[in-house]
């Protein structure tokens, strides 16, 4: 896996150790890229922005937000093995400054205690299996970490159909092989 964009372009991102977790592949990233840098509805300036990327894994969204020009991003993981390599990730791309990293449940997010303020994007790539989406986006608005125009993003499997709650306004959803990005924001 490679950085496709920005100052560290080419660059390599270590790879997961097991099959557990789920990259986020190198042609979904770019494509989530081309339309964040080129739609007017999914529009982010990318540039000094504040990121949270939820089940960050091994950190691919983030590290590549942040050779995009991104400020800041927060990683919040709970597996041990991605842990492992997100911080490897990190290290070998001397990103440590502009990250932190929280090692928690997403869905223990406490705002206060994590000194969470608010952000300009929020990736979310949970398990494909992982059925509590709803109640995420709903933590997620009650935590009041977002702007009005906070892009949310979102990763799932395209052959699982959910009905995803009225606090996101969905505004595009695209597939690629089996996966279903959904761009919207919340309400």
């Amino acid at each position: 896996m490679r950085i496709i964009g920005g100052n560290l372009r080419g660059k390599k991102i270590l790879n997961p150790t097991d099959k557990l977790t789920r990259p986020l592949k190198d042609m979904v990233r770019e494509s989530i890229f081309n339309i964040i840098n080129h739609s007017q509805d999914e529009y982010v300036e990318l540039n000094n922005a504040k990121i949270l990327d939820l089940f960050s894994g091994t950190g691919s969204f983030g590290i590549e937000c942040l050779s995009r020009g991104a400020k800041n991003v927060t990683f919040f993981e709970n597996y041990s093995n991605s842990i492992t390599i997100l911080k490897k990730n990190l290290d070998l791309l001397d990103l440590n400054k502009s990250s932190t990293i929280i090692e928690k449940d997403v869905f223990s997010i406490n705002p206060t205690q994590h000194n969470l303020s608010k952000f300009d994007l929020i990736f979310l790539d949970p398990p494909f299996k992982d059925s509590k989406l709803n109640q995420l986006i709903e933590i997620i608005k009650k935590m009041k970490i977002t702007y009005k125009n906070t892009l949310i993003i979102i990763h799932r499997n395209k052959k699982i159909s959910e009905n995803i709650c009225k606090d996101l306004i969905i505004s595009k959803e695209k597939n690629y092989g089996l996966s279903k990005i959904i761009f919207g924001k919340i309400c």
